[in-house]
């Protein structure tokens, strides 16, 4: 039987937790993370076998593809790599298409399928689409096509974006066309931090703006070149950011660095990760 009295110490402790982890979308004790493939490109080309195992040593609890070709992810049958990775005791969650589109999109849904994703998520807009209104018009409508194809085969779409969509185009910033124009039970953002505020606008401000459009984040930060850094050598405060990640419905991150520098790809993620853990979560 709950007395009185006891009711009233579990709700204090309620309280006292709310007043720590503030509209904190993952749990404080959730200290999982992911790590986009990108960053070790090089690495994975040369080794995949060799690269995933130092992906999982270095703590990584789930992947994101960015090399998928001719129905293959790193040369290898979608089923064969998720049994790698699944192998190393981590999730293949999402990947990185480039080239979608209503010709292709079948083929790379069935893929992706086969595969056990979550998440099939453009990297960039091809061709036209990123030169005008109508383009980034044409490209939503494309979202919602390729949204529907993937909630039949129990996925999301996502877009991820880089500096150029919030460059101004007759007055409007064509990422909102984007957001906007696409159905949120289908189509998610997947939020690149570095280059939104590359891009001179703020993530803060734009998961005010659209609650609940942001699933996957990536998280990299941006040195005073307004280039990717490594985590904590930049100049991004990441802090008032996650304390958004419930408003932004956020469910998986990746850490990324396109171009690393003062470290290797691999050393860039354990640093990221382990400035994650430290700071962050």
């Amino acid at each position: 039987m709950v007395t009185r009295r006891d009711f009233l110490m579990k709700a204090g402790m309620a309280a006292a937790a709310t007043a720590i982890f503030p509209s904190m979308g993952l749990r404080p004790a959730n200290k999982k993370t992911g790590l986009i493939l990108y960053t070790v490109r090089q690495d994975m080309d040369k080794d995949v076998d060799s690269t995933l195992k130092a992906v999982a040593e270095i703590g990584y609890n789930w992947v994101e593809a960015a090399n998928y070709s001719d129905g293959l992810f790193y040369k290898l049958k979608p089923a064969e790599f998720r049994k790698k990775v699944e192998a190393l005791g981590m999730k293949f969650l999402s990947s990185h298409n480039g080239g979608m589109n209503k010709s292709n999109i079948d083929k790379i849904v069935g893929d992706a399928s086969e595969a056990g994703l979550k998440y099939l998520v453009l990297p960039s807009l091809p061709g036209d689409w990123g030169k005008s209104l109508d383009g980034y018009k044409q490209a939503a409508d494309f979202f919602n096509i390729a949204g529907g194809k993937c909630k039949k085969a129990g996925m999301k779409f996502g877009f991820h974006n880089h500096t150029v969509e919030f460059k101004p185009i007759d007055n409007q910033i064509p990422y909102d066309i984007l957001v906007k124009n696409t159905d949120p039970k289908t189509v998610i953002f997947e939020l690149d931090i570095c280059w939104i505020t590359a891009g001179g606008q703020s993530a803060v401000v734009y998961i005010n703006k659209y609650p609940g459009r942001f699933e996957l984040w990536h998280m990299k930060d941006m040195g005073t070149d307004k280039k990717d850094a490594t985590m904590g050598e930049g100049t991004i405060d990441f802090k008032p950011i996650y304390a958004l990640a419930k408003k932004a419905g956020l469910k998986y991150w990746f850490v990324e660095q396109d171009n690393c520098k003062t470290h290797t790809p691999l050393e860039s993620a354990k640093v990221s990760r382990d400035f994650l853990l430290k700071n962050i979560l």
